[in-house]
C-alpha cells in the first residue's frame, strides 16, 4: 500500500483509539521521525521527552508563581492587619491619617498618597477641600462611591495630587464615606500602567472602609 492510499486523519484516529499500539513495537518508535527545528528531525521518543521537559518546566514555573503569589498575599495581609490595628488604636483623627500615610509609604510602597477630607481644616497631613470643589472635579466618583483602579484623567489627577500630578502616570481612588461623605484617598505611581481598570481594588477599598469608620467615630466624640 502506498502512502497516497492512506488518509492521515485515519491514521491519527486509529492511534488515538489505540493508545497502546506501540507496546511491543519500541523499535518502531525509535525509527519514526518528526519535524523539529528547521532542517532537523528527531525520533518520536526524543520528541516525547522534549514535550515532557517543556511541560515540566511550565509546571515548575506555575508552581513558583503560585508560591510567590502566596508569599505576597501573606505579606499584604500582615501589613494590612497591622495598619487596621493601628487605626483602631489611634487616639484622634490626625493620628489615624498620619498612620495611613506612614503605612502606605513604608509597608506598601505606595509612591504617592493623598488623603483629602471635605470641609475639615487642621487635620494633620490631610488636605482640606470644599465638598463643592470636589464635586466639580471628581463628582462622578463621589456619586458612585466606588474604588477606582486606574482610568483617572489628567484633570482628575491634577485635582487629587496638585503640583505632583505631572509626576504621576496612573492613579487609584477610594471614597471615604459611611453614610456621610467624608473625603477620598488617592494613590499614584509614576508608571502609567501600574494602576489600571483591570486591577483588584480590595486592599484600597478595605482600608478606606476602616478609615471611614474611624472618621465617623472620632467626629462622634468631638
Amino acid at each position: 500500500m502506498s502512502p497516497d492510499d492512506i488518509d492521515a486523519n485515519q491514521v491519527a484516529a486509529f492511534l488515538k483509539q489505540n493508545p497502546n499500539f506501540f507496546e511491543g513495537r519500541e523499535k518502531l518508535l525509535s525509527e519514526l521521525r518528526v519535524p523539529h527545528n528547521p532542517g532537523q528531525a528527531i525520533s518520536l521518543v526524543e520528541k516525547q521527552q522534549a514535550v515532557l521537559r517543556e511541560r515540566n518546566t511550565e509546571l515548575r514555573n506555575r508552581l513558583s508563581s503560585l508560591v510567590n503569589n502566596a508569599r505576597e498575599n501573606d505579606r499584604l495581609f500582615s501589613h494590612t492587619r497591622q495598619l487596621v490595628l493601628s487605626l483602631l488604636d489611634s487616639n484622634n483623627l490626625s493620628q489615624a491619617i498620619d498612620i495611613v500615610y506612614s503605612s502606605f509609604d513604608s509597608d506598601f510602597g505606595v509612591q504617592y498618597t493623598e488623603v483629602i477630607l471635605f470641609d475639615s481644616p487642621g487635620l494633620s497631613r490631610a488636605r482640606n477641600e470644599k465638598l463643592s470643589s470636589a464635586q466639580e472635579h471628581i463628582g462622578k466618583y463621589l456619586k458612585a462611591r466606588q474604588t477606582i483602579g486606574g482610568g483617572l484623567g489628567e484633570t482628575e489627577r491634577q485635582y487629587l495630587f496638585g503640583e505632583r500630578a505631572q509626576e504621576i502616570g496612573s492613579a487609584a481612588l477610594a471614597v471615604l464615606a459611611y453614610g456621610e461623605l467624608y473625603g477620598v484617598v488617592a494613590i499614584g505611581n509614576r508608571d502609567a500602567n501600574y494602576y489600571h481598570s483591570g486591577m483588584g481594588t480590595m486592599f484600597l477599598s478595605y482600608i478606606s472602609e476602616v478609615l471611614s469608620r474611624s472618621i465617623r467615630d472620632f467626629r462622634a466624640r468631638a
